[in-house]
């Protein structure tokens, strides 16, 4: 089976579609070092294939795989951990601490999901997740170090998108493994060759136990906005300069000379334009 989308990066470190959704959703990453394998994240259990193809790819057996690592506990990062844990006898399963107690038992956390998402989609999308048992799940703790062939994996405490968010350091690659701590990047938001990345840190100010606290914001106050942003059509790529040749974009911000293409604000009847020059009516 050829992998969608793999990326052999010639350091160890490779990644691949995990099959989460649609295509260039999610990844998973996979290294390898003289024989043993550890994955980072998991996806859905709809991403086993996937797993199994890229072992099958490199050559190695099951048996190879140590680590399976959680970089936090939300689903389209770790709804497949049980599946694949099943799967790979000798690996162990490294996660938050805040994280482990949901891993060994996932009631709690697939009732979460279903309180926002509803039943319906989390059976879709998700399935069963099945738990872990406790003794192969490895608590990563600020400062951890796991051995993976000849190279060391650093685990580091990193608070913001989630509560129970790791970060991976692998020395050797000189590479991080950030999960949602960077943001998420949606490449068919690209515009001129500049990657579009939204930023997933989740506001904390309201929680007086969080040093990110901001005591002078409430829930019936708030100083802090969040945004949700996500597809919903797409255009066909309409050139800078026939945008700059309409009339009705005259006068848009957007196009000024010496203003950087980024996130800036447009008219109804300037967005209503654009969509127009890129087949899409409103």
């Amino acid at each position: 089976m050829e992998m969608f989308d793999w990326r052999d990066y010639g350091n160890g470190i490779i990644a691949f579609d995990a099959g989460y959704v649609r295509p260039i959703l999610a990844a998973i990453h996979m290294i390898v070092d003289d024989g043993r394998v550890a994955f980072i994240d998991t996806g859905s259990n709809d991403s086993l294939p996937n797993v199994l193809a890229a072992l099958d790819k490199v050559g190695l057996g099951r048996d190879a795989v140590d680590y399976v690592i959680l970089t936090h506990i939300h689903l389209d990062h770790a709804g497949g951990a049980g599946a694949l844990m099943r799967e790979f006898p000798n690996a162990r399963l490294v996660v938050h601490p805040r994280g482990s107690r949901h891993m060994a038992e996932p009631s709690k956390l697939v009732a979460g999901v279903t309180a926002v998402y509803g039943k319906e989609y989390v059976e879709a999308v998700y399935g069963d997740i099945m738990p872990i048992a406790a003794e192969r799940i490895i608590d990563a703790h600020e400062g951890l170090t796991l051995q993976l062939g000849g190279r060391e994996l650093l685990m580091i405490d990193t608070p913001g998108h989630a509560k129970h968010h790791i970060c991976i350091v692998d020395r050797q690659a000189n590479a991080i493994f950030s999960g949602d701590m960077f943001g998420l990047s949606y490449r068919e938001f690209d515009v001129a060759g500049r990657q579009f990345i939204l930023p997933t840190t989740t506001p904390t100010q309201f929680d007086p136990a969080s040093k990110y606290h901001d005591p002078d914001s409430s829930p019936d106050d708030p100083r802090w906005d969040w945004v949700t942003v996500g597809p919903v059509k797409k255009l066909r790529f309409v050139p800078l300069d026939t945008l700059r040749s309409m009339p009705e974009l005259a006068e848009c911000r957007l196009l000024a000379r010496g203003n950087r293409l980024s996130v800036m604000p447009l008219s109804d009847d300037e967005f209503a334009a654009i969509a127009r020059a890129g087949g899409v009516s409103r």
